[in-house]
């Protein structure tokens, strides 16, 4: 498939300085339905790495994703958020974004034009063959993220990708590449809309089927949830409750006892 640079094509609106609050609402609302019908698409893709992913997992590997700007930030956000959920370690989900942690904030000038990059940080995580590495850019051309990728299938690395472009480099370099086609942006160029909210789609599906997969929710529930609030305990505690059938005070006992429901069930039933 050729290049086509959709990202980049001029939007479908114009004028928008002459627009109402209202119109310019009721338009971008309409541009973001189109957004879960291109994930819907993708659907067989995104299945296709999970189902490679969590074997690898199993074995003791890690999902890195890369990406610069909105895309590096989202990857970083469902990074940080799989120890909290799913109570897993900070090191089995890393999100690696160019420039660094000041780019989380704040842009980084030529973070992203570096092809070697990206490599270079994997290899500081030591990055290996049980690994699986997500490219994330909207755009499919980011060096930092497309030189990454390279080098990883020259490794023999699972790759996968997210982007918003038919046929790019960045696909070009993965093993499973997720194609998710938006369409032009509401404001011509700006990925952090459409992009970027299909990007979070995307990742909250890969993220969260492969931790059903590795067993870290029962139920429908976060039984592994890390207990950092009050809100947490409580709903951690409930959980317990009716699971057990115990009195709420005794439920809450043993949850802090033992730090999470999964954990606390067991014991209760072994004792």
């Amino acid at each position: 498939m050729a290049f086509v640079n959709m990202t980049e094509q001029p939007s479908l609106y114009d004028h928008l300085e002459e627009k109402s609050v209202h119109e310019l609402l009721v338009d971008i609302n309409t541009e973001d339905k189109k957004v879960a019908g291109a994930v819907e698409k993708v659907i067989p893709q995104v299945e296709t790495l999970v189902k490679k992913i969590v074997p690898l997992m199993k074995k003791g590997g890690r999902i890195f994703y890369m990406g610069a700007g909105t895309s590096g930030r989202l990857g970083v956000l469902d990074a940080s958020e799989i120890p909290p959920t799913f109570g897993m370690d900070p090191h089995h989900v890393i999100g690696l974004i160019a420039g660094g942690d000041v780019a989380l904030r704040n842009a980084v000038e030529n973070a992203e034009d570096d092809p070697n990059r990206g490599w270079v940080e994997l290899l500081r995580h030591h990055v290996n063959e049980n690994d699986t590495v997500i490219g994330i850019a909207a755009s499919g051309t980011t060096p930092y993220v497309v030189g990454a990728l390279h080098e990883c299938r020259r490794h023999g690395i699972l790759t996968g990708c997210i982007t918003s472009n038919p046929g790019t480099p960045l696909a070009a370099e993965a093993d499973v590449p997720i194609e998710m086609i938006v369409g032009p942006e509401f404001i011509t160029g700006s990925s952090r809309m459409k992009s970027g909210t299909g990007q979070k789609m995307i990742l909250n599906m890969i993220s969260t089927t492969v931790m059903i997969q590795l067993g870290r929710v029962k139920g429908n529930r976060m039984v592994n949830m890390q207990l950092t609030n009050q809100k947490l305990i409580d709903r951690g505690t409930r959980m317990i409750v009716d699971e057990l059938g115990l009195e709420y005070g005794h439920a809450r006992r043993i949850l802090l006892m033992y730090g999470s429901v999964e954990k606390a069930i067991e014991a209760y039933r072994k004792g």
